[in-house]
């Protein structure tokens, strides 16, 4: 008799959580168009600005060097100040870096603005991920997942068009203008729309010796990872120093937290769960995947066949046409038979759909390419779905932060390796050949793809360690303690 009534109620809350999962996405575009908006406009503003690329870089590792060291410090933050709160205070402190950004008046202050810009996404979507779990009661996360994927594809797709669009049209301060409509229309949906949490009597304390370890090691690792690419080895000092920095002191952390009393700012004794830790390294593995060949995809066609940078953009549509394809399909699935199968059918996909660019010449068949894109679309669609379902399982309310986290953590080191591995596979494969040999110019690619392919298959030994199936003891318990 009550079956109606339960059915009604399901039903609202899986509305509410809708509402709150578009109103967090709105906000979400900002950062995700930025970042890869910037990347287009780096030329022009070098040259505005009368500033050396080795300066000019500087507008990017700051901001991703901010970003990583705010990121730990929004477990703290959710906890103490309430997600919907956090959320908030994160579109508030990017809307003023982008603004910032716009009036910047030479390379240093764009940099400095950069910062803050970064600081507001660090906090940004860690938050977001976790307001949204904790909203849905650890309930549907497939589907829910699916929804908040939608910035990470929409952002690769159409920001690299609409920043040469900008650039070309406009200036490249107008590519900060459009932060601000994105980000107050996001806050005012916020205040309306997220319900407000109820916060504990018992107040959280900052970690400030675990963020003062954990912080700078995740940064120094980013950053040391990123200079993989400009020296074209891990044999320079400016490489391996950083790195080494933040091996020692992410080692350091986990020591500490292993053996402090207090609630560190990152459980690492999460990683106890099988499933949780195969999650994290499936994350490096698809920011590799991902990233990776984002950066050289479009490169090949400038390179290779000749397109210009918003040509080269257009022709990067289908991947994200596939990526949309599978979405809703993915988070169901997912959420009825778990994520094993799911990731390896993503996986096969994606190595799939890179396959044919690891044979691809001068002039191979633009068509052929574009459905190449459009399967490994597809492919990354449910691979990224299925691995950030998979690591809320299991974990209770108060956990929830320190899963979002760790995943964000993980999928930025393995995006940085990405770009890092791929960039110089390349550039030492078309020494001597840039502009002379565009055969070899395109060999070097091949091998590139093939990387990746070969990066794609190795990933599939931590998946057949995920979860096979669901089951209801394994759902998020979202009860305070």
């Amino acid at each position: 008799m009550n079956t109606i009534p339960n059915e009604k109620l399901k039903k609202e809350k899986f509305d509410q959580v809708l509402r709150v999962a578009i109103i967090l996405v709105v906000g979400a575009l900002a950062p995700l168009f930025d970042s890869t908006m910037v990347n287009v406009a780096l030329h022009t503003i070098a040259a505005d600005m009368k500033a050396d690329i080795s300066i000019v870089q500087w507008i990017t590792t700051g901001y991703v060097l901010a970003m990583g060291l705010a990121v730990p410090i929004s477990g703290w933050a959710t906890k103490r100040f309430g997600g919907k709160r956090t959320y908030i205070f994160s579109l508030i402190i990017f809307l003023m870096g982008s603004i910032c950004c716009m009036l910047s008046w030479n390379i240093g202050s764009m940099v400095a603005f950069r910062i803050i810009q970064g600081i507001g996404a660090g906090l940004m979507m860690p938050t977001l991920q976790t307001v949204l779990v904790q909203v849905a009661e650890g309930r549907n996360l497939g589907k829910i997942m699916s929804i908040v994927s939608i910035p990470a594809v929409l952002g690769p797709i159409l920001g690299p068009v609409l920043g040469g669009i900008i650039v070309s049209g406009l200036n490249w301060r107008a590519i900060f203008w459009v932060n601000i409509p994105i980000c107050i229309v996001g806050i005012l949906l916020a205040l309306w729309g997220i319900p407000t949490d109820k916060l504990s009597e018992k107040k959280n304390s900052l970690d400030v010796v675990g963020l003062l370890l954990l912080s700078p090691a995740f940064a120094f690792l980013i950053y040391g990872i990123a200079q993989i690419a400009q020296h074209g080895s891990l044999s320079s000092r400016a490489v391996y120093v950083p790195i080494i920095i933040g091996i020692v002191l992410m080692a350091s952390y986990v020591i500490y937290a292993l053996n402090t009393k207090r609630e560190p700012a990152l459980n690492v004794r999460m990683f106890k769960s099988v499933n949780f830790t195969a999650s994290n390294i499936l994350l490096i593995f698809s920011g590799i995947i991902t990233n990776g060949a984002m950066l050289i995809l479009p490169l090949y066609y400038q390179e290779v066949r000749g397109a210009s940078a918003l040509s080269a953009g257009l022709w990067m549509i289908p991947q994200g046409i596939g990526m949309l394809l599978t979405r809703s399909w993915v988070g169901k699935v997912a959420d009825r038979d778990g994520s094993r199968n799911i990731v390896l059918m993503s996986l096969a996909a994606t190595a799939i759909g890179t396959l044919p660019f690891a044979f691809a010449s001068t002039d191979t068949n633009l068509v052929i390419l574009s459905i190449a894109l459009l399967i490994r679309g597809a492919g990354l669609g449910g691979l990224f779905i299925a691995i950030m379902m998979s690591a809320y399982i299991g974990f209770q309310k108060e956990q929830i932060p320190h899963v979002s986290i760790a995943t964000r953590i993980f999928q930025t080191i393995g995006g940085a390796f990405g770009s890092a591995i791929l960039a110089t596979v390349l550039q030492r494969h078309m020494v001597g050949h840039v502009g002379s040999d565009l055969h070899a110019v395109a060999g070097a690619f091949n091998v590139s793809f093939w990387w990746a392919i070969g990066l794609t298959v190795v990933a599939a030994i931590p998946t057949l360690f995920l979860t096979m199936r669901k089951r209801p003891e394994q759902e998020v318990v979202m009860q305070e303690k």
